[in-house]
């Protein structure tokens, strides 16, 4: 028995009686066809019978489904910045989150096809309460954060988890992925929020926090889509934050949310990996003396490379003009491009509904704002 028995992925050794437990399961056959179309059920029903890691099932079976969501939902995917880090090394990926399912598996496919070492990735005990899902989620090397506990409960998790963290990164050198935030981005607007920061923390005890983030060796991800997928189905908790209101999920919303990002349309996709923070965190801890103050700094550097790295699309400059009702970034698209938006526009939302408009644009609009804030000399 470990501690870490609650949250943790498989170990490899049970991966082969997880994978028997499922590969009757419809959902597993389904996920298969869409993977295998042109395969007998036999011949990868045997090789699932032979799996016995979990890097086996990820190389040899979710590499491929996830191929196939990107051939039949996007235009491809790019990535940057990976050039710059170590093949043998392990790092704690950072990222802003629009995508429950797809942000850590589109890594994770980078990764794999660059011979990196791949990611142990956090998701919400809430995604995968159906039993399929919580087993193919510890077959994909997720660990579990514990969401609607007491207050008291959430410390004692929050602890576990980060020293679960600590020893994948430092004893098992694996790779980490979570996102700044609990939960995606609603509104364009990619911030670290400092409790992901407090969480993390946690686990150092016998080391100054400066030499702890070092250790860490946090890599800001930036991950952009060119269309969200479930960008409409964002707009009513976003409306509903705005006025203040109390925002209740239906029942198979997270689901149908899961479910929307995998199969529907994206576009173009990038991946950005920024410089692993080091250096910089000398100067957090010279210049602030205050933990909380150290954590909003080591934050908003986390914030700055992410705005910075985000590949902007012509959705984006479109976006901004027509929520501006300017042609400043009409450059940045072609008249094509904007009569297609305008058309995803008008078939997702009521453009008469003012607010449902403007939060709409605004999810598309804000992350040019927020890097022309940062880098106005671009601009």
């Amino acid at each position: 028995m470990s501690k870490f028995d609650e949250i943790r992925s498989f170990d490899d050794c049970e991966v082969n009686d997880a994978v028997q437990s499922i590969i009757r399961h419809p959902m597993l056959k389904a996920l298969m066809n869409f993977t295998f179309p042109d395969v007998d059920e036999k011949i990868w029903s045997e090789q699932l019978k032979n799996t016995h890691s979990i890097y086996d099932f990820q190389k040899n079976f979710i590499s491929h489904t996830i191929s196939k969501i990107l051939e039949t939902s996007s235009q491809g995917l790019t990535n940057s910045g990976f050039d710059k880090l170590d093949k043998n090394t392990s790092y704690l990926f950072v990222s802003n989150h629009r995508d429950i399912v797809l942000d850590t598996s589109l890594l994770n496919l980078v990764l794999l096809e660059k011979d990196y070492i791949m990611t142990s990735s956090a998701i919400g005990d809430n995604l995968v309460q159906q039993n399929f899902l919580h087993i193919l989620a510890k077959l994909n090397r997720n660990f579990l954060v514990q969401r609607g506990l007491s207050l008291r409960e959430q410390l004692k998790s929050s602890q576990l988890m980060s020293e679960y963290i600590f020893q994948l990164l430092k004893s098992e050198n694996r790779s980490v992925w979570i996102a700044q935030r609990e939960g995606r981005t609603k509104d364009g607007n990619d911030a670290t929020q400092q409790g992901v920061l407090k969480m993390l923390a946690m686990a150092s005890k016998h080391t100054s926090l400066s030499d702890f983030f070092k250790d860490l060796r946090i890599v800001p991800l930036s991950i952009s889509y060119e269309y969200d997928p479930t960008d409409v189905l964002k707009m009513p908790q976003l409306i509903a934050n705005q006025n203040d209101e109390v925002y209740i999920k239906a029942k198979d919303e997270d689901f149908t949310t899961m479910m929307s990002g995998v199969l529907g349309q994206k576009k173009r996709i990038h991946l950005h990996a920024g410089n692993v923070i080091n250096h910089e965190l000398d100067d957090v801890f010279i210049n602030f003396e205050n933990k909380n103050k150290q954590l909003q700094a080591i934050a908003q550097i986390i914030d700055e490379s992410i705005i910075q790295n985000y590949q902007l699309w012509p959705t984006n400059y479109i976006a901004y003009d027509i929520l501006n009702q300017t042609n400043r970034f009409s450059e940045n698209y072609t008249e094509k491009e904007k009569q297609l938006f305008e058309r995803r526009l008008e078939m997702r939302i009521n453009i008469d509904d003012i607010a449902l408009k403007k939060g709409f644009l605004s999810m598309y609009a804000n992350p040019v704002i927020n890097k022309m804030k940062l880098m106005p000399e671009s601009f």
